[in-house]
């Protein structure tokens, strides 16, 4: 319980967990519009091959380098609105008479995706400072080539949301987002 006086924009839980899913729904935003711009260049691929006889050229690696990054970006919203992938029959069933080792269970598994998570980011990052400095590319030089980096940034800040958005399911299971913003 928050204090009368206290204002409301200063009430850390709810406005960290109202902060994280704004920026989550830009990141799915972000992962749905690279979706389209991909079926755009697939299509202009495809009709470039096949009323011109020349396909765009780069399209294997933009499609390569994108997969990657609108899963990463795309993965915090399914987590948040509950649709990630898993099998509950057992966990409901358990709900259903153990309530509280339910709660626990759910924890374990979120603190696991925040470590699994960091653990990426930890592996990760030296590659994207990598990829960053060197200016690393895919494709073949004076045909196409596009730099690896922005993709990396895009798994990485997708991971970072990942394991905020575990983080969130705690704050929300055991009663931070109780008093929303």
């Amino acid at each position: 319980m928050s204090d009368a006086r206290t204002p409301r924009a200063w009430r850390l839980p709810g406005l960290f967990l109202a902060t994280l899913d704004g920026i989550t729904a830009l990141a799915n935003v972000l992962g749905s519009l690279l979706i389209l711009a991909l079926v755009g260049l697939i299509a202009a691929d495809v009709a470039g091959r096949n009323f011109f006889g020349a396909p765009f050229s780069g399209v294997p690696e933009i499609l390569s380098l994108s997969i990657v990054a609108i899963v990463f970006l795309q993965a915090p919203e399914a987590l948040r609105a509950g649709r990630f992938t898993r099998s509950d029959g057992v966990l409901e069933l358990l709900r259903q008479r153990a309530p509280r080792f339910t709660d626990a269970l759910e924890t374990l598994f979120d603190l696991t995706g925040v470590f699994v998570l960091g653990a990426i980011l930890y592996a990760h990052w030296p590659i994207l400072a990598r990829s960053w400095t060197r200016g690393d590319f895919v494709g073949a030089v004076g045909d196409f080539t596009a730099p690896t980096w922005p993709a990396k940034a895009l798994l990485a800040l997708g991971a970072a949301l990942l394991a905020l958005q575990f983080t969130a399911r705690i704050l929300r299971r055991f009663g931070a987002a109780d008093d929303p913003l």
